[in-house]
């Protein structure tokens, strides 16, 4: 597939026509006399789809510059993608109650709206290898959000792995969640598991059953700080424009999701790549911790990882009730998508506030240390490199942002 374009501005459509098509159901907005066909997006727009359905056949340029809100540059980026020609004049003693609200006074830059960074990468071939020679327009190319798939690898084997639909990750995970709680509960009853037993017999403290519960919220509780500190500094890092190797890796780990956002086949973590990760986290908690309450702790964070990549899913992709909880969280995602990537993910509003509060010092060799592991087998980085990469996110957080 090649890289969006815009089509050619030659192409027209009489006023009829789409009024014709809206009145078939088509979802044809405006933009002055720019004809939109926005019929695979209704379902995915952050206000709700019955909003799109009654603005179809009308001139959106007041809604796109609010209230209730001023679509970023991003969303309107976003929109070009849609375009479909322009909308020929009518003339008035022919405009009846279904006429269509044309505005030819307005001018939009829609040239540089509408850079999409197209000769940056060859969209016929696999992506992955070709970020990292992008260098300093990396940050600006990786934020300009397109609506189509994204290929990764070059094999169709390694390809098909790094993609799942939503419903696997259940098929997969929650089987392994009910066994293992099953197994944590029964050997929680055996009433041998203590904590601390292994440095003293007399003070170590017994693990009773109906102790489960709490463990299991409480690895729920530490997977959301596990997740909003990788999300957050290492998901949400800048590399260095020099580094093609971080750079690679920024786009395999969270860019591309970034770069294609309605990406429904990357949406959440393909089962393959996520055990390992899971793996990791599963052989740490059992050399930390008694086995029972190490697996307790594990199965709360493995279902709180389930519960996350779902509502993640559904933020994308569902269509909640105006006024509901999962309404303002979809709009607040959308931001962190189209206007402020520093923000707008479930649950970084608590962990946000509480790490405001940390020293900054602490913060940046926390950054070193994390890049430090995660490339100690291919790439020293110096403390000042490591800091570098997350400075302007340390000084968002630590500046109330």
């Amino acid at each position: 597939l090649a890289p969006p374009t815009a089509p050619a501005t030659n192409q027209s459509h009489a006023p009829a026509e789409v009024r014709q098509r809206c009145a078939q159901g088509a979802c044809l907005v405006l933009r002055g006399r720019r004809l939109y066909d926005l019929g695979g997006f209704v379902r995915l727009h952050p206000g709700g789809e019955q909003l799109l359905r009654e603005r179809a056949g009308s001139d959106v340029s007041a809604a796109l510059e609010g209230p209730p809100h001023r679509h970023s540059r991003n969303a309107r980026r976003w929109l070009e993608q849609y375009y479909l020609g322009e909308v020929r004049p009518e003339p008035s003693n022919s405009i009846n109650n279904m006429s269509i609200k044309l505005s030819s006074t307005q001018h939009f830059p829609y040239r540089e709206l509408f850079y999409f960074c197209s000769d940056l990468v060859d969209w016929h071939k696999p992506l992955l290898w070709q970020v990292g020679r992008l260098g300093e327009k990396y940050d600006e190319w990786v934020h300009q959000p397109v609506d189509r798939p994204i290929r990764l690898f070059h094999s169709d084997f390694i390809e098909s792995l790094s993609k799942t639909a939503w419903y696997i990750v259940l098929m997969v995970w929650i089987p392994v969640v009910l066994y293992l709680s099953w197994f944590c509960y029964a050997s929680l009853a055996q009433g041998t598991t203590r904590l601390f037993s292994s440095f003293t017999t007399e003070y170590s403290i017994p693990v009773h059953k109906y102790f489960f519960p709490f463990i299991f919220v409480l690895g729920m509780f530490l997977w959301s700080l596990v997740e909003y500190l990788i999300h957050r500094f290492l998901f949400h890092m800048k590399p260095p424009a020099s580094n093609y190797y971080l750079i690679t890796l920024h786009f395999l780990l969270h860019g591309q999701h970034h770069k294609s956002p309605f990406d429904s086949s990357r949406l959440v973590f393909p089962p393959v790549p996520a055990s390992l990760v899971i793996g990791f986290f599963y052989v740490l908690l059992r050399l930390l911790l008694p086995e029972a309450v190490g697996m307790s702790m594990f199965v709360g964070g493995l279902f709180g990882y389930v519960v996350y990549d779902m509502t993640h899913y559904y933020l994308h992709y569902g269509s909640p009730k105006k006024g509901t909880y999962l309404y303002g969280l979809k709009a607040y995602h959308v931001k962190h998508h189209f206007e402020h990537q520093k923000s707008g993910v479930p649950g970084w509003r608590l962990w946000h506030r509480c790490i405001r509060h940390i020293p900054m010092w602490v913060c940046q060799w926390w950054c070193y240390i994390l890049l430090s592991v995660c490339f100690s087998s291919s790439y020293c980085l110096t403390f000042e490199e490591s800091v570098g990469c997350f400075s302007p996110l340390l000084i968002h957080i630590h500046q109330g942002g």
